[in-house]
This record gives structure tokens, sequence and C-alpha cells, in this order.
């Protein structure tokens, strides 16, 4: 172990990896990211969850030394004058005031970490507990499959802060003292908090843009911080190896900063003079995701029949996880609208409530100075589980561009327009699905995997060009009208992928066979028969308002479908 003189304090030393706007990387310390955040385009990450990780820390910070902010006008103040750097009330004065809370290596309240945590025999782990991109028995795509001997401090340090974020379930070694240790393990207490999530933060010009439209004021709607209980964990008293106490755990999280840095695990690294060399990793925290809404900004909620039945309770709302089978902007309606069209009529809660930091960012433009054609980089982050929570499956890095009128409540229709879009291209490519489907059938092939493979196929080619009309999407022109471009240009596209695949189905669909429909009918079915209700349907689900897209003319009505 280095000796107690030994020290990397975070503050000073580089440890965050960063992106420059010449290209470059760096690593900075946690001082001088702030003070280069004007020239830094954005945090890297190991994996993409650990930027999120960071950035949550970072804000955190600047939470803090500004405790607020309070109001609009006090955000705003921010957006002109920079971030506050200097002076008694600055960010280097506060992070000089909890320098020792910040030093990795301190004997008594190391960054994060429980000093003298330890197992009943003294076990210390390999780092492949700490390190989330080591295989979980597959060597391939990763740059550690061979495990991991020794991490650098400022390695260690970034996933230390990982971990609290997004550690896996499954049965843990106890922590000796710790009170939940049954026979040397601790049975599953969920992920780190932030893998609970469908992580979701706004992506600025430079990382100083990305803290401050990440820095939620304090008065937005629907948003809670309690006043004076809302502390980062540096400024709690260290955590031992046991949980919190009930009682203190029934009054926080007080608000982000609390959510932000959750002591989700209870941490030591075991380490030598040149590095970290092992780690003891043990439960730390609970944190239930449920009806955690009005606290946790950075992620969109949906309601769970399920959960309000079992819990007895009238409303309960979970956090709505990201699927990494489908490209952001098909989940657009719970960025945009975050509710179920009818249900305010009805005066149903919601079910699904939009990430609060997208209702601040639109804050900025109604009751801000930002302009309405505003162009808002929302990024979704996050991790999927598998195998009961205890190894981590996938990892979601996507964005999505959009204009922040997009996100107003006193003027949906262009949202709804950008919504239905949405839908428009599903229905499109549910069509096309249909045909390779039909065409599968015309040959007596199994019709799902040529489904599957066509639905893969044509939303891949509609990504590009909706992101594209997404972000060209104006407050000056009429919604329907821009809907309208939409479905014309997704017409053309999956007309072209339907006439490809007609012609790769090969003689035998054009020959055909009977097969029976959903009705018990039977009916002669090939490719000419397929391709003409293709074509009919396609006209259906996007009309448009120009004519139809060059291809073979049909008069065939739709037949039934086949089973």
């Amino acid at each position: 172990m280095p000796s107690d003189e030994a020290a990397f304090d975070l503050t000073v030393r580089p440890w965050l990896p960063v992106l420059r706007e010449d290209g470059t990387e760096d690593e900075l310390s946690l001082l001088e990211v702030f003070v280069e955040a004007g020239q830094v385009r954005r945090l890297l990450g190991d994996v993409p969850t650990q930027e999120l990780a960071l950035l949550r820390l970072l804000l955190a910070v600047l939470h803090d030394v500004v405790d607020g902010p309070v109001d609009l006008d006090d955000w705003q103040r921010l957006w002109e004058d920079g971030l506050p750097l200097d002076g008694p009330d600055g960010i280097a004065a506060y992070l000089d005031r909890h320098r020792q809370r910040f030093d990795l290596l301190h004997p008594e309240t190391p960054f994060f970490q429980t000093a003298g945590l330890r197992t009943e025999k003294d076990e210390v782990a390999s780092l492949d507990r700490l390190v989330a991109d080591v295989p979980n028995g597959t060597r391939f795509f990763t740059m550690r499959a061979h495990g991991v001997q020794r991490l650098s401090f400022a390695e260690a340090a970034r996933w230390v802060v990982h971990a609290h974020a997004f550690d896996t379930s499954g049965i843990k070694t106890g922590a000796a003292g710790d009170t939940r240790a049954k026979g040397g393990k601790v049975y599953p207490q969920g992920v780190g908090w932030t893998g609970n999530l469908g992580g979701i933060f706004v992506d600025g010009a430079n990382l100083r843009e990305t803290l401050l439209l990440n820095l939620i004021a304090f008065d937005t709607p629907g948003f809670r911080v309690d006043a004076g209980a809302d502390r980062p964990a540096w400024r709690h008293p260290p955590p031992g190896p046991q949980e919190m106490e009930p009682l203190e755990l029934s009054r926080r999280p007080g608000g982000v900063r609390d959510l932000y840095t959750w002591q989700s695990r209870r941490v030591r690294l075991a380490c030598d003079h040149d590095g970290v060399t092992g780690v003891v990793l043990a439960y730390g925290d609970p944190l239930a995701p449920r009806n955690m809404h009005q606290r946790e900004p950075m992620t969109a909620w949906r309601r769970s029949p399920a959960q309000e039945k079992k819990l007895g309770e009238p409303q309960v709302y979970l956090p709505r996880e990201h699927d990494p089978a489908a490209s952001a902007w098909r989940g657009l309606g719970a960025l945009v609208a975050g509710r179920v069209a009818g249900a305010g009529q009805r005066q149903e809660a919601a079910e699904i409530v939009r990430p609060r930091i997208l209702d601040w960012v639109a804050r900025l433009t109604v009751e801000g100075d930002f302009p309405e054609d505003f162009l808002v980089r929302t990024r979704l982050v996050g991790a999927q589980y598998g195998t009961q929570q205890s190894v981590i499956d996938e990892v979601v890095d996507d964005a999505i561009t959009m204009p922040v009128v997009l996100l107003h409540q006193r003027d949906s229709l262009l949202g709804q327009a950008a919504i239905d879009a949405v839908d428009d291209a599903k229905q499109a490519v549910d069509v096309l699905g249909d045909l390779a489907a039909d065409l599968a059938r015309a040959i007596g092939a199994d019709p799902e995997p040529a489904r599957a493979h066509a639905t893969t196929l044509g939303f891949g080619m509609l990504d590009g060009p909706f992101r594209e009309w997404l972000t060209a999407l104006s407050p000056e022109d009429e919604p329907q009208s821009q809907r309208a471009q939409w479905q014309e240009r997704a017409r053309r596209i999956v007309g072209r992928l339907g006439d490809q695949e007609v012609r790769d189905a090969g003689e035998g669909a054009w020959e055909g066979r009977v097969v029976q429909t959903k009705s018990g009918q039977e009916l002669w079915l090939n490719a000419p028969r397929a391709d003409a209700t293709f074509r009919h349907r396609l006209r259906k689900v996007l009309p448009g308002v120009g004519p139809e897209p060059a291809g073979r003319e049909v008069e065939e009505q739709p037949m039934e479908a086949a089973s």
C-alpha cells in the first residue's frame, strides 16, 4: 500500500478524459475541466456509460457551487457570464475546501470509497469486478480480453465513479460489519442508481454549454429539491461498511446533488506505489427507482400498472429504459410529448413523463432568450443488463437533434407532427415487412426471418433521412405540410426497398403457391400479388401530397393476410 503521505488529488491531478475542439484527446484535473470547459468539445469515457457518470459528477459540483440555480434569472447570469471559477464562492475555492474528500488515496476519507473496507477473510477481488468492459465469457470486441491486472490511479478513479452509477447486481461478497451479509454473502440489491435509468442529457456545442444546459433550475415545474437536504456525497459523513440507517434513507435523496453522487456501493481500492491492483466491492445504499420522477431529471418515466396493482398504489412510475435495438428517433414520443393522446381530457395521469431535463430546455425558449429554432442535441446513454442484472449485456449510445420548439407545451402541433411522422415510418416498415413475409410464403419458406430482415433494413434506410427531416423542421411552416413532405420521402425510400425485395424473390415466388388466409380461405399467392398489396398499403399509410412514386402501376385490391 502507498504510505500515509501518498495522495492522488483529483482536483489537481489529471484523470478526466476529454475531446478538445481541435480533435485531440487529453486528460484534465477536476479544476482544469471547469477552467477549460469552453475549449473542450466533450468528456470521453472508457465506455459511454462512464461519460454519463462523470458528467453527473461535474453537475453535482456545479449545482453545489452555485447552490442552485434557484431560478431562470440565476441560470441566465451563468449563461451570460460563464462558469463561476474565481472568488470565495467560485469553483476553485469550493474544490480547495473539499480537497480532502477528492483524494483517491486519503487514509481516512478516500474519494467515493470506505476506508478500511474488508471482507471477513480479507479477500481482495480482481479489478475485473470494477471495469465494466471486461467480457463475461465473451472475449470478442473488447480491449481487455484477458482481464485487468492493474489500473493507473486516474483510470481507477473513473471506474470508481462508474461503479456507483452502473455496477451490476447479483450476489456479492459481504463486507465485515455489514448486517446484510449472510454466510459472507449479500444477495442481490439492484444495480447502481444510474443503471436503472434510460439516461438522457442535452449535448451542447462544447462542455461549458453541456454543463449549463443540463444545470436544471430548482424552480422548474414538476421538479423537486429539498432545500438544505440536497448535498453531494462529499458533504455527507464518510460511509461505513453498512447501509444507511433506515430513518436517514427515508429522508433521501434530497435532490440532484444527492442522486448524481449516490453511493450505491462500498468500495476500497487496493494499491501499491505505482497504481491499483485490486478492489473490495460491496453493496452500499439501496435506492428503489419507484416514483422518483420529480427528483431524477435525466430519464423518461412510464406508468407501471403491474406495480400499481402489486403495491396497491394509485400511480407508480418507473424509469423508461432504452431499447438497444431501436434508434433514438423511434422513441421520440417519450421525449417530445411524454403523454398519451386524450389522457389529459380524461383527467388521467400521464402514461409517460418526459425527462425533466427536456422540460427545462423547453423553458429556456418559452421564458428565456433562446430562439425557437435552437437545435437541441439529445444524447441517450444507458446500460441493458442480463441474467438477473448480474452482467451488462449492451450499452446504448445514440443521439437525436431537433428544434427546441418541438418541446413546447403551449404549441404542440409541430411536436405532434414529428411524433406522427415516427408512426408513419413504423407503419411503412411494417408494410415492407409484410411484403417480405408474403414473398417467403409464396415459396413455402418461414416468413418471420424475411420479415425481420426487411424491417431492420427499412429502419436503417429511414434513419438518416428522418434525422435530417427532423432537424429541418420549422415553426414557420405548417406542421402537416412538413409531415406530408416526410411521407413522400419515406414512400420513395420504402418503395425502392419493396422493388428490390420483389426483384430478389426468385422464380419460385413469381410462380407462387396456394396459401390459406387467417379466415380459412385459400388464395394463390405470388410475387405480383404480394407487390400489388404492398403498394396499396404503402399509399394508404403514406399518402403524402404528391403523386405515386415511379414503379409498377397496379390496380389490384389488397389480399387478406395469409396465415
